[in-house]
């Protein structure tokens, strides 16, 4: 058997479960993918599919890239610094999560869905827009706080003894 999972491994590249894997995420995939383009309006879905491929690409890779490139240069004025510690993941990660969370909830953080909302769940809308403060407050929060054990620790390690 085990001279089996070698040649298996050694053809393919990679563990059985790793392809097993794949087909499962295919699987999936093709199923959402049949749920679309069955549903009431399929076009509709690929143009806004499409639409915001190209908003990405055109408006917001640019935007990003060049805030990335202003956090690491105002992260490399600290880079002499003897206790040192990269602070820009520290900002990227939670600023990211909370603009993933802002694009995706906008429309009931701005209460443009309100109307929709209220006949989908049958739930008044409440509370997005402080929510979504609260949950990135929340997160820049931890981050800072995890920032700060590791610039504490380094200077712990580094102290002249």
């Amino acid at each position: 058997m085990r001279a089996l999972a070698l040649r298996f491994r050694r053809r393919y590249g990679a563990s059985p479960l790793h392809l097993a894997a794949h087909l499962a995420a295919f699987a999936v995939a093709a199923y959402a993918l049949d749920q679309i383009l069955s549903g009431p309006a399929p076009l509709d879905y690929l143009l806004w599919f499409g639409a915001a491929a190209v908003l990405h690409d055109i408006v917001f890779v640019p935007f990003y890239s060049l805030l990335d490139r202003a956090g690491h240069a105002w992260s490399r004025r600290f880079k002499g610094h003897p206790h040192a510690v990269p602070v820009i993941n520290h900002i990227r990660a939670p600023a990211m999560i909370s603009g993933l969370l802002l694009v995706v909830y906008s429309p009931l953080i701005t209460r443009k869905a309100e109307s929709y909302y209220l006949l989908d769940t049958g739930h008044p809308l409440r509370n997005y827009a402080l929510n979504w403060l609260a949950i990135s407050l929340a997160m820049f929060a931890a981050s800072g706080a995890i920032y700060a054990l590791r610039v504490l620790r380094r200077r712990a390690t580094r102290a002249p003894a």
